[in-house]
């Protein structure tokens, strides 16, 4: 008989004991344990089992569950006579920064000090022991959700302290989702005010430690600051696991033979390929086929295909970027949504600074982030450098970002848009100037970076946006490109049809110039001009789409009004 399926269940013990699906991850205590490494970060997606994890390793060395190891005894690691003495032997500081998700630094602080604090209450029985004296106390009874920024930074390095005296051996910290507060202090604007916070904690803990055994943090990202000085820049005893790294490959998420496996338990083996195509692609170092669990673990309960993890996972900061992003990472994003391959440099220490102006910042967020999969590297071996192709990482992703996409034109902007649309499939010249000022008005905001852009760049950073839309609402109608060669130069937009009774079409966008036009009108020409010089039309042609079903529009902006005319 099946196990039951439990979603969300982030204790260990309650998920062994009451048998409900679980994928036997034990092999990691020992893979982890045996590294020898005395601080060690990993890095995987949301929702990969990080918390899981860490919670299986605190429920495993705690003495708090000292005597208690029968949990284990039907898992891999138990087989180990070595693992079964060491079940309960550690003191062990653990805690989580996953819900460190407020929108101002001093609400965040707090968040994190009451955390600590929580911690200091679970061991306030140390109080009551002669291994504290009274001035120790009293620095005991200090850690709050309010105290002062010297007393939080040493807070948990004089816990471990404490804890290493009263059982008479160091302690095994663990830290997940370290850097949740650092994505939302960018997302926020508080960044630097939680930079200076976290490093300073993170220094006194890991670093002047010298009562850590062993610490283990997970994340999403490695953060990086300004000039590439890391917030771990102090640690040289940290060994930093990420994506691309071989260790712990199979540690989190589901591999092949354990989706198989657990599609036969629910006799569900004939989804087996559909499966793949919805939850298949991530890759950890040279492990492929890595399933993402959330979405596994969703499918199995209900048996039907769905963007469980899209829709779970904070994807604020990925919509932030792409819809705030120059016009290459609108193409970009344009090219992987029609499934080609995208090659750029990846640096995998994130540098959130950077994000703004850096586009391969933005591309190693997103595939540390778990939207995009690496699909082939390419070493320069003279440079030692390593180009990294990459793709969408499966259906699931693909559905989130177009569904995301659609999301900026949501409420009023969604029926403007949406009338903007059959206007100009209708090629109704007059509805498509009214409804693209009201657009446009509506919009430019949604796609400007707040640096103050030129008035230049806004238009190009909207016409983009409006591209993506296009392509997303279009899809199956039209092939929807933009800045591609064809004839003489760069159009661009094009919509060539799928069906030969539709009309192809040609945009090109403008920005008034007063030194080069007196008018929109002169700008608009200049634009329908540009189309027929550059002969844009060539290639839609060579695909056998006779002239007379080629419509060509010029869009002329100045400030947020825009004049549309056909040629």
């Amino acid at each position: 008989m099946a196990r039951t399926v439990g979603l969300g269940i982030q204790d260990f013990e309650d998920l062994i004991t009451k048998d409900y699906f679980y994928v036997d991850k034990t092999a990691f205590i020992r893979e982890w344990w045996e590294s020898g490494d005395a601080v060690t970060l990993i890095t995987r997606p949301r929702r990969f089992g990080k918390t899981l994890n860490m919670n299986m390793l605190e429920r495993f060395f705690s003495v708090e569950y000292a005597g208690r190891g029968e949990v284990f005894e039907r898992l891999s690691i138990w087989e180990d006579e070595e693992y079964r003495q060491l079940q309960g032997s550690w003191p062990v500081i653990a805690l989580s920064f996953a819900s460190v998700k407020e929108t101002t630094f001093t609400e965040a602080r707090k968040k994190i000090c009451r955390i600590i604090e929580r911690l200091y209450n679970k061991y306030d029985r140390l109080l009551g022991t002669d291994s504290l004296n009274e001035n120790e106390k009293r620095q005991f009874k200090e850690v709050s959700a309010g105290m002062e920024d010297h007393t939080a930074s040493d807070s948990l390095h004089i816990l471990s302290d404490y804890l290493s005296r009263f059982y008479g051996k160091k302690v095994i910290i663990l830290l997940d989702e370290y850097d949740t507060p650092m994505q939302e202090a960018y997302v926020h604007g508080y960044w630097e005010e939680m930079m200076a916070f976290t490093r300073s904690l993170f220094n006194a803990t890991f670093k002047t430690d010298p009562y850590l055994g062993r610490a283990l943090m997970t994340g999403i990202t490695r953060i990086t600051r300004i000039s590439r000085e890391s917030m771990f820049s102090d640690l040289n005893n940290l060994n930093v696991v990420t994506t691309t790294s071989d260790m712990y490959a199979d540690s989190f998420g589901f591999t092949q033979r354990e989706v198989c496996d657990a599609l036969e338990e629910y006799g569900l083996s004939q989804e087996q390929e559909s499966v793949r195509e919805w939850y298949d692609g991530f890759t950890f170092g040279e492990q492929k086929d890595i399933y993402n669990p959330w979405s596994i673990v969703n499918y199995l309960k209900t048996g039907r295909s769905g963007t469980y993890w899209a829709n779970t996972s904070s994807n604020s900061l990925a919509g932030k970027l792409i819809r705030e992003g120059s016009r290459k990472v609108k193409e970009t994003m344009e090219d992987l949504l029609d499934g080609k391959v995208f090659h750029t440099k990846i640096d995998e220490q994130i540098v959130f600074s950077d994000l703004d102006q850096d586009e391969e910042a933005i591309w190693s967020l997103l595939l540390a982030s778990g939207y995009l999969r690496v699909e082939s590297v390419v070493q320069d071996e003279e440079w030692m450098e390593r180009e990294y192709g990459l793709v969408l990482t499966n259906k699931e992703v693909r559905i989130m970002f177009m569904r995301m996409i659609r999301g900026w034109f949501a409420g009023r902007n969604a029926q403007v848009y949406n009338a903007f649309v059959e206007a100009l499939l209708q090629d109704d010249l007059e509805g498509m100037n009214e409804y693209m000022n009201e657009l446009a008005c509506e919009m430019f905001s949604t796609f400007d970076t707040g640096k103050k852009p030129s008035g230049r760049s806004e238009p190009e950073r909207f016409y983009h946006g409006f591209v993506l839309g296009l392509l997303v609402d279009l899809k199956g109608r039209y092939s929807v490109t933009s800045n591609r060669e064809s004839g003489f130069g760069r159009y661009d937009v094009m919509l060539e049809p799928v069906d030969e009774k539709d009309a192809a079409v040609i945009i090109e966008f403008k920005v008034f110039r007063p030194a080069r036009e007196k008018s929109l009108e002169d700008t608009v020409k200049a634009a329908l001009r540009q189309i027929e010089d550059k002969r844009y039309e060539a290639g839609l042609v060579t695909r056998g789409i006779p002239a007379e079903r080629i419509r060509k529009y010029g869009f002329a902006f100045q400030g947020k009004t825009v004049l549309v005319r056909r040629g």
